[in-house]
């Protein structure tokens, strides 16, 4: 191609002079105007000039060449903006608006180039990164083997060093034993020979004095026959072996004692230091490192005891107290019950849901009026009856239906031969009918239904059977071996028929007992009466409870001062199967205790005090499992508000369901805390402690003496009077809901929307 102007150059390619100018410029050619010429060397450069700038590499392929790598795309836009104006008479203003826009398009194979080479670097730094800590790895061990071999050496050659000083020291004693042998053997026929007479003066060849005696003439003991009583100075040279023939020395053991350890079933610091023959420090130390603080006089329970004798080398033996607790009753009772065996009456529990009728129905049977005179109209703890049918004699318990009262029931079942389980006939099976049902499965005993209401218009028996066959509770005319009986409380129907299916199963378990042998009972209930004291209702199981008997039941004993009947009236004796209330015992014993008549009341005290002690070593044990669980409580859940209560009821058996119905209140945020609980009237310290403690006071059909009352409005305590269990646990809900934090949360009302 010939030589071209710089005009003649741009007219061809299709750009304007000036920016071909400024390209030549730039690709580092010589200034050029529009006339100048241009050669086909310099075309060339510029050509390699403008690859270079748009991604081209020298020494790639045409096809290469022809495909950029990179495209860069330029695009200008004109506009007119035509923009009115704001006064009248005024012509519109135009306004040019130039848009430019540029954009870059790379080819992937560049990209994925560039990933590639990353990739490979990354995997090199990795592989780099293996090769030096494998050399690393390579050279620790190398390390290691060089060390262990080094110390196996220097533990060759200390061994060595030891058999040697071994060997020297044993050649020693045996050249030493030789030595005192020959002198033995010199001086026996010297001492044969009589002393000559000792020479005054203190000249060298004076004989000493025989060290063996001393000046009085007596043998000296626990000091060598070889030594002075003065004492010699220390020599600075090595130490001789001398032998001592010290006689009567004490050797300290070397090996340590075991001992065999007796753990009962709660035992504080202190004593199983005794037992171990250590200092109670070494326990403390050890538990310590078990990673628990204690003190000498903290009880632990068996099984933390046997871990510490365990790990302190001795060995444990575990044994039960109730093996003493046995042995002192068998020493403290008359002995075994021996006598003629009588028919004795059947004990029957009535039971069932609240508010089905049971008292009502024992009131036809005794035709009397209790239910009427009950708090609330519903019975609120165990009744004891005997009553005389036409069937014979028939003791009956009437447990209460409401749900918190079920260690009550419970205990109804276990004390029972015969239990009637009444059920409404307008409302069917509930809750506690099902408990009931569990109580008597669970006790063995025989069960009879008895459908009552049949009075009432809703009244279906037939709905109430296939409900109780889904409790697997089968009718006699169904193919079951349970009687139902269709009974009414009001009219009467069908109690003559329950009280002969009572009568046959009586015939049927063959009931008996010993009547002339010292009695054996259980407690069903105990309060603590204004005037007369402790007042218990026991049922006599076996033998005869007569006025004047020594009585041991639980951790509480006495002499039984008065004995009444159901009715309130004095007996002199009571024998099997009949319900009494004594007087005379140490304090309210709890139900369900068993009672015994023991010899004299001695015995009886010495039993007291043990299962006393032994209650209150538990109590100990489980306060301080429970302060540890409320300790890591209190770290994983943060703070916990406590609700305390002051807690005094009529009997113990209420005081047992309020404590059990209000701690199970207790959620996440509030715990009830029964701070103190009792039987009997509200004191002046029940008072004092809830005013300490910040209580709410709770009386449940008991109230406050004068003292007591005085406190109470001077300091102004939250006090509460209740006669029924639904009103306390009510009061305590809501109490419990005002303790509670607030939570806040958004609540959608509606939709709206802004235009």
């Amino acid at each position: 191609m010939s030589d071209v102007t710089v005009k003649q150059l741009a007219e061809v390619i299709g750009t304007p002079v000036d920016r071909l100018v400024s390209q030549l410029e730039e690709a580092g050619l010589p200034a050029k105007g529009a006339d100048d010429t241009i050669s086909d060397d310099e075309k060339v450069k510029l050509l390699s000039y403008l690859r270079r700038s748009h991604g081209k590499v020298e020494g790639e392929s045409d096809v290469e060449i022809a495909e950029p790598k990179k495209i860069t795309l330029k695009r200008r836009t004109v506009s007119e903006l035509r923009q009115k104006s704001s006064g009248p008479g005024k012509s519109s203003k135009t306004v040019n608006v130039e848009v430019r826009k540029k954009r870059t398009y790379v080819k992937r194979s560049v990209v994925q180039a560039e990933e590639q080479a990353k990739i490979d670097e990354q995997a090199r730094i990795e592989a780099e990164a293996l090769r030096k800590e494998e050399e690393a790895r390579l050279a620790a061990e190398a390390a290691v083997a060089l060390e262990e071999s080094v110390r196996k050496q220097a533990e060759e050659e200390a061994a060595a060093k030891l058999k040697a000083e071994e060997d020297v020291r044993a050649k020693a004693e045996e050249d030493e034993r030789a030595r005192v042998e020959a002198e033995k053997k010199a001086a026996a026929p010297a001492a044969a020979e009589p002393k000559k007479p000792a020479t005054k003066g203190r000249g060298p060849d004076k004989e000493k004095a025989s060290a063996s005696k001393t000046k009085y003439g007596r043998k000296e003991l626990h000091v060598s026959g070889d030594k002075s009583g003065r004492r010699k100075k220390k020599s600075r040279g090595r130490s001789r072996v001398t032998s001592t023939g010290g006689e009567h020395a004490f050797e300290r053991p070397t090996e340590q004692v075991v001992h065999e350890v007796s753990i009962p079933e709660t035992i504080s610091v202190g004593d199983l230091a005794q037992r171990m023959k250590v200092k109670a420090g070494e326990i403390i130390k050890v538990m310590m490192g078990m990673g628990s603080m204690v003190t000498i006089n903290q009880v632990l329970d068996q099984e933390t005891a046997t871990i510490v004798v365990e790990e302190m080398g001795h060995i444990p033996k575990m044994f039960s107290e109730s093996a003493i607790e046995e042995e002192m009753i068998a020493t403290a009772a008359f002995g075994a019950a021996e006598g003629e065996t009588i028919t004795r009456a059947p004990v029957v529990t009535i039971m069932g849901h609240v508010d089905h009728g049971k008292t009502s129905l024992l009131d036809y049977i005794r035709r009397t009026k209790v239910a009427s005179g009950e708090a609330g109209g519903i019975t609120q703890h165990i009744g004891a009856y005997h009553v005389d049918t036409d069937k014979g004699m028939i003791t009956f318990l009437d447990t209460p239906g409401h749900a918190a009262f079920s260690a009550m029931r419970a205990r109804g079942a276990k004390v029972t031969d015969i239990v009637v389980i009444v059920v409404a006939a307008d409302d069917g099976v509930m809750p506690q009918t099902r408990e009931a049902i569990q109580h008597a499965r669970a006790s063995g005993v025989t069960t009879i239904i008895a459908i009552n209401k049949m009075d009432k218009e809703g009244a279906d028996p037939k709905r109430v059977s296939q409900e109780l066959v889904a409790e697997e509770v089968v009718p006699e005319a169904w193919g079951g071996d349970v009687m139902f009986i269709e009974v009414s409380a009001q009219t009467g129907q069908g109690v003559d028929a329950l009280l002969d299916a009572i009568s046959l199963q009586a015939e049927v378990l063959e009931l008996k007992a010993i009547k002339d042998c010292p009695a054996t009972g259980v407690v069903v209930e105990s309060r603590l009466d204004k005037g007369r004291g402790t007042v218990a209702t026991i049922l006599v199981q076996n033998g005869t409870l007569k006025k004047g008997d020594f009585l041991l039941t639980g951790s509480e004993y006495g002499r039984v001062r008065a004995m009444l009947d159901e009715n309130g009236k004095p007996i002199e004796e009571a024998g099997p199967s009949i319900p009494v209330e004594i007087l005379g015992l140490s304090g309210t014993p709890d139900a369900g205790d068993d009672v015994l008549v023991v010899e004299n009341e001695r015995k009886a005290r010495e039993v007291a005090a043990f299962r006393h002690s032994k209650e209150r070593d538990t109590k100990l044990a489980r306060q301080q499992a429970a302060k540890l669980e409320n300790m890591f409580s209190h770290m994983e859940g943060g703070e916990v508000t406590d609700l305390n209560i002051v807690l005094k009821a009529d009997v113990r058996g209420s005081v047992e369901a309020l404590c059990d119905s209000l701690t199970d209140l207790s959620n996440e945020e509030v715990r009830v805390k029964i701070v103190s609980s009792g039987v009997g009237a509200i004191n002046e310290s029940d008072a004092q402690l809830a005013l300490t403690s910040g209580a709410i006071m709770i009386g449940f059909n008991v109230r406050a003496d004068g003292t007591a009352k005085r406190l109470i409005a001077d300091e102004d305590i939250d006090l509460h009077y209740y006669s029924v269990i639904y009103d306390a646990i009510d009061e305590i809900k809501s109490s419990i809901l005002g303790m509670l934090k607030p939570i806040y949360k958004d609540e959608i009302i509606g939709l709206a929307e802004v235009r």
